[in-house]
């Protein structure tokens, strides 16, 4: 599904939909037409409450963990967003914010009703990674291909453009429920043989040095013996700089599961969060049950027979 139809909109989009198939089938006011868009407002309402079930049980299923002590892998996290990071923008006239959506919109006159005088002409959403604290440590959020909700939304107009921006600031609460991984420290990925065929090409560079330190009999070159020294120095000195690596404390980050799962980040609370997919897929349910029992009553069953 795509990214804007997926941040948040989705639920105001189907229930939008089942709205216009009414109208469709009320204008056209004949038994096939209620029986097509009856049949449709029914899927519709059945993947979307497939959709907020899924949803709120990954929620719900996904204990939410400390950063601090949070397992690799699939977890929830709940805290503040940093706001001693730099801040991003999307528009001139946008206030400083740790994520932003931002529709753009162009004035097109002589439309009718004048509601849809306005088109969209653009769509901005920030990738810029951003801090979330919490009392046991921190962790970058990437938000690239996440599904946002956030709460804060403006909107505003400059001549005939409008544009209508949704953010999370410095300020909010944040929740995330993606892939956790710890780049370096304990957990980066080193490799003893390429950094050491490194460290020695890298002596090589500079062959007085080379020479001074290994040329054991002055005779300007590094024979067989010679080199073999080298080679263990070179070993020792990967091995320190290792260790002293793996003592460092790694980097904390938040993304989009490599697995497809979902990746949600939102200033909601899980509690809030659950009770929205909660109410949302209640909805649905109950209008998938209204659509089927509407079609038994046009009689779509006896049609099949």
């Amino acid at each position: 599904m795509p990214l804007r139809l997926r941040d948040g909109y989705v639920n105001l989009i189907t229930s939008a939909s089942h709205l216009l198939l009414l109208l469709a089938a009320a204008r056209i006011n004949e038994r096939p037409a209620w029986i097509v868009c009856g049949a449709l407002v029914a899927v519709i309402s059945f993947f979307a409450w497939m959709g907020n079930f899924r949803r709120g049980r990954a929620i719900a299923n996904v204990p939410t963990s400390k950063i601090g002590s949070a397992a690799r892998g699939y977890v929830e996290i709940y805290g503040r967003a940093d706001g001693n990071h730099d801040l991003v923008s999307a528009k001139v006239g946008s206030l400083p914010c740790v994520w932003f959506r931002c529709r753009t919109f162009r004035k097109v006159e002589g439309m009718e009703p004048p509601s849809n005088n306005w088109r969209q002409i653009d769509y901005a959403v920030s990738d810029t990674l951003f801090e979330v604290a919490d009392d046991s440590g921190r962790c970058m959020v990437d938000p690239d291909d996440a599904e946002v909700i956030a709460t804060h939304r403006r909107t505003w107009r400059e001549g005939d453009y409008k544009y209508v921006e949704d953010q999370l600031f410095n300020t909010d609460s944040i929740y995330v429920l993606g892939e956790f991984q710890t780049i370096g420290g304990a957990y980066g990925p080193l490799s003893a043989s390429e950094d050491i065929a490194a460290l020695l090409a890298e002596w090589k560079r500079d062959r007085v040095t080379l020479l001074k330190k290994f040329d054991l009999d002055g005779n300007g070159e590094i024979d067989m013996r010679e080199w073999e020294l080298a080679r263990k120095a070179a070993a020792r000195e990967v091995e320190k700089q290792h260790r002293e690596l793996r003592q460092q404390p790694g980097v904390h980050v938040m993304r989009k599961p490599a697995s497809g799962r979902l990746f949600l980040i939102s200033n909601l609370s899980p509690q809030q969060l659950r009770r929205k997919y909660l109410l949302w897929g209640a909805l649905h349910l109950g209008i998938f049950f209204v659509s089927l029992a509407a079609l038994i009553r046009f009689g779509i069953v006896q049609g099949w027979t």
